[in-house]
């Protein structure tokens, strides 16, 4: 069985972070492997999200756990924490670990201009987009990678897209979701060549939480299965568009989404 790394933040109500990221990884018959960079909490009045940021020591403790059984089909990063944990990340990522590097430039939250992990910017830009196979940031975070600030429009999706590629990413992908204005939830793929816009019918509904997680994990997932970068692209948006649409409320806050709607309600 291929095995698949997520190094990655932690989220006990198990919607998003390595937990869907692993849920995903099962479902694609991946053997799915996790080093854990930061614990995220989420306060269960107002649903602030606080994050606590593991030794850096220990973060490193896992990785040579998670690689000592050598090359993984695929590796993912998701929530990193700071600085100093991504730079020790890099190193990692390698032809030696991978030929496939996801990264989920974890930096914002979903709808909100509320920045989680401001010191992870930087590091995310010099250290991590150079080994990106692919990048996977929302509206918010291409906007910051960027430099574009707020993104409102397809013509600005397709610029910030092309400076991120410009920083040393072979492919983007940015995923308009529901930010995006009109009736359609619109994700954008560039690989330098040619731009391909892949739309779905917004769905009306707040049971999403995770959903960018699962979305690059799925991702993840199909390249270490096998299918081309813009294929696993087309199955991940699939995935999360099905595990929205069966999704669940968790609390007065938020509903996770399904991470197993595809695969019982489609690909079975």
């Amino acid at each position: 069985m291929k095995r698949v790394l997520t190094i990655a933040g932690s989220d006990a109500t198990g919607g998003a972070g390595l937990e869907a990221d692993l849920k995903i990884f099962e479902e694609y018959g991946l053997f799915g492997q996790a080093a854990i960079t930061t614990i995220v909490t989420m306060d269960p009045d107002t649903w602030q999200h606080e994050v606590t940021e593991l030794p850096v020591s220990l973060v490193e403790k896992q990785l040579l756990s998670s690689l000592n059984g050598g090359a993984v089909a695929a590796i993912k990063t998701g929530m990193l924490g700071n600085e100093t944990i991504i730079e020790q990340i890099h190193h990692k990522l390698t032809p030696t670990y991978t030929e496939h590097v996801v990264i989920d430039p974890v930096i914002a939250c979903k709808g909100t201009a509320q920045i989680l992990q401001p010191k992870s910017v930087a590091g995310i830009k010099h250290y991590l987009l150079p080994k990106a196979s692919i990048v996977t940031p929302n509206l918010i975070e291409a906007g910051i990678l960027s430099g574009l600030g707020e993104l409102e429009t397809l013509a600005q999706m397709k610029e910030a897209a092309k400076r991120i590629l410009d920083q040393g990413a072979a492919r983007v992908v940015v995923k308009g979701g529901k930010r995006l204005k009109g009736n359609a939830a619109i994700d954008l793929y560039y690989d330098g060549d040619s731009f391909e816009e892949l739309a779905n019918e917004k769905i009306a509904s707040n049971n999403n939480h995770g959903a960018g997680c699962t979305f690059s994990a799925a991702i993840t997932a199909g390249v270490a299965q096998g299918l081309e970068y813009f294929d696993a692209v087309v199955k991940a948006k699939e995935v999360v568009y099905q595990g929205i649409l069966h999704g669940e409320r968790f609390n007065q806050h938020v509903g996770h989404l399904d991470h197993h709607a595809y695969f019982r309600e489609v690909s079975r």
